[in-house]
């Protein structure tokens, strides 16, 4: 049906930009007919002709899919190729930014498998990278709550609020690395520390989160939140833990949700 339905608006659009074709006037008429002309005068309401739809033009010529312009981005994004610059990870970001602001485009983050890593960029080290990652994932969940269920079912709502509070999220780990030699890597770094007396190495602190990218996560967080119970208790839950003092929130008490925002917004201007 859908395919039929391109076939007919380009039919459409060919009749309404076709010229009539004009037999041979006789010498005789010719006269007459270049006079008729002269005063036949233009009207206001005549059809202009009209540009096919860009989107009508992929679909017959086999142009890229929004999904396919996301799964594009992101990988072009997280690829490890050395030869890819950071203008050019970062433009790719802005263009998954773009793509998702339509709310099925959005939804289609998880059928195309797009979130995890996504939200692996939350822990990348360049701070515009995880700002722009942070700034995706705040447009996904904005009044959608299939995309608030897979923030909170991957585990993005506690990576939020620890950036939001200044900690930096953890990078993914290496995909060559099995958990047998991550806990070794992580003995040998606690060896080291206690051997030095370096109490901060020993417990894995992590370096204080980008100004900038803390206060696009307390934006992510505010829309993450928002009409969707889940993930505001998990929020709670985890400022509590933090040391905030912060009770359980309706999702639906947007003055309730305000002041918590707020509250998280001053903390950075105070960093």
């Amino acid at each position: 049906m859908a395919q039929n339905k391109s076939l007919n608006e380009l039919l459409k659009w060919s009749i309404e930009n076709s010229t009539t074709p004009q037999s041979n006037p006789s010498p005789d008429s010719a006269a007459d007919t270049e006079g008729a002309a002269a005063q036949q005068q233009p009207t206001s309401t005549e059809a202009t002709p009209r540009n096919l739809d860009p989107e009508l033009l992929a679909q017959l010529f086999g142009g890229p899919s929004d999904a396919e312009l996301m799964q594009a981005a992101v990988a072009h994004a997280t690829s490890r190729d050395p030869e890819i610059t950071l203008e050019s990870r970062l433009t790719a970001l802005d263009n998954l930014e773009q793509l998702i602001e339509s709310l099925d485009n959005a939804n289609l983050l998880s059928k195309l498998g797009l979130w995890t890593p996504l939200l692996g960029l939350l822990g990348h080290g360049e701070a515009r990278i995880r700002l722009m990652a942070t700034w995706c994932v705040a447009t996904a969940v904005q009044n959608n709550a299939p995309c608030q269920e897979r923030l909170v079912a991957l585990g993005g709502v506690e990576r939020l609020v620890a950036m939001a509070l200044g900690e930096r999220a953890s990078a993914p780990a290496e995909e060559e690395a099995g958990e047998e030699g991550q806990q070794k890597q992580q003995e040998e770094s606690n060896d080291a520390a206690a051997v030095t007396g370096d109490a901060e190495t020993a417990t894995g602190a992590q370096n204080e989160e980008d100004k900038d990218v803390r206060r696009k996560a307390v934006y992510a967080l505010s829309c993450a939140v928002r009409n969707y119970q889940p993930a505001m208790d998990v929020c709670t839950s985890q400022l509590r833990k933090k040391g905030e003092q912060v009770e359980n929130i309706d999702a639906a008490d947007m003055d309730a949700i305000n002041d918590v925002i707020d509250n998280l917004k001053e903390k950075v201007m105070k960093a």
